[in-house]
């Protein structure tokens, strides 16, 4: 098939065309980029001659411009072999039209009568002006993506019973303050104070600085049943260790599955175990500790081997200390007929929320009692 360089803006607006129609998101930008090919004189089909144009060249920019997928490019081929073929057909009736040979002799035409209106004849459209028509017709303008501001602020996160902040608020509160260091912190109430019983101002009252020495032990459930939960222990375990106000060495975080055993572990993924003998000798009785578990309720489960291990676990902590609590992320209402229910009656267990937060940080400060 012979096809000059001035075919091309026609074969590429057919083959625009035909895959608009088949379902390309294609607008005026990939139409110009596409003429840009034939026209421009920085492309790479620019040097060729006019006689034998590089159409296989041209194909294959074609597809990298309007082709975003390999379906993309199943459907592009059969589209570009019939805008080729209808070109062929079209250029060998032009060339039929246009032949040579001598015409035949006209007959002579009479003038019409004066009386008689002339008409116009009938303007012939050839198929080929048709089809240019419509492809030089007006496209549609796919309108570019922009981003916009939003003055309101999308909240991404799943839903927790507990948010973040209230948790961070929640461990500020647990504290032991425990004065050290040299008095030099001035008492102004005890100053007024003395002075009003003595009758005169002799000297000031200085006071020794308070540090929070508060001891968190952490036992998380990992894995198991807790696997849905790991976001809200995570959370559990971020705001006690960066956002409690506790410096990182007074926070202690040990991992478990369903029951803490002879051993735990200290990272989330359970690959670092520690004795829990260890754990449990660090503790005295200003240590506070948390346990995160769901002790079965997840699945309804009540299993006596998992009552006795928990009851003993109990047992040690207590003779470290009494300062313990319970936070059970599933709710109280499916408690009943699993381990959960057992177990609430041998430590304070608090359903995970406000106010079982904070309930169980009170306990662990011992402004609570610790048993029922």
């Amino acid at each position: 098939m012979t096809m000059t360089r001035d075919d091309l803006p026609e074969l590429i607006f057919d083959t625009f065309g035909r895959l608009r129609q088949s379902g390309f998101n294609l607008g005026v930008d990939e139409l110009l980029a596409g003429l840009a090919l034939v026209s421009d004189a920085a492309s790479p089909l620019a040097p060729l001659s006019e006689e034998t144009p590089d159409i296989e060249g041209l194909k294959q920019a074609l597809v990298l411009i309007w082709c975003s997928s390999q379906s993309d490019r199943v459907q592009f081929d059969p589209l570009w072999q019939k805008g080729l073929e209808e070109m062929a057909t079209s250029s060998s009736s032009v060339r039929f039209e246009d032949d040579d040979s001598e015409p035949a002799p006209a007959a002579p035409v009479e003038p019409l009568p004066s009386s008689v209106p002339r008409q116009d004849p009938p303007q012939s459209v050839t198929q080929k002006e048709e089809s240019a028509a419509i492809d030089t017709a007006a496209q549609p303008v796919r309108a570019p993506f922009t981003l916009t501001e939003s003055a309101q602020s999308v909240d991404l996160q799943g839903y927790l019973p507990v948010s973040r902040r209230s948790m961070s608020y929640g461990w500020r509160y647990l504290r032991r303050t425990v004065a050290e260091g040299p008095a030099d912190i001035l008492d102004v109430a005890a100053t007024v104070q003395r002075s009003a019983q003595q009758g005169f101002y002799l000297e000031p009252v200085m006071r020794r600085r308070g540090y929070n020495r508060a001891q968190l032990v952490l036992f998380i459930d990992q894995n198991g049943s807790m696997m849905p939960l790991h976001s809200l222990t995570r959370e559990v375990v971020d705001t006690a260790l960066y956002e409690s106000g506790l410096p990182a060495e007074q926070v202690t975080v040990c991992y478990f599955q369903n029951v803490p055993a002879d051993y735990v572990y200290t990272d989330a993924f359970m690959t670092k175990p520690l004795d829990l003998a260890t754990v449990l000798a660090t503790c005295d009785a200003n240590t506070s500790v948390l346990v995160v578990s769901d002790c079965g309720a997840s699945r309804g489960y009540r299993r006596l081997e998992r009552i006795r291990a928990t009851t003993r676990f109990l047992r040690q902590l207590r003779q470290r200390t009494q300062l313990c609590a319970w936070l059970n992320p599933v709710p109280v209402e499916r408690w009943p007929g699993s381990s959960a229910e057992i177990v609430a009656n041998l430590v304070r267990m608090f359903q995970m929320d406000d106010d079982g937060l904070s309930n169980a940080i009170d306990v662990i400060r011992g402004l609570q009692p610790q048993v029922l």
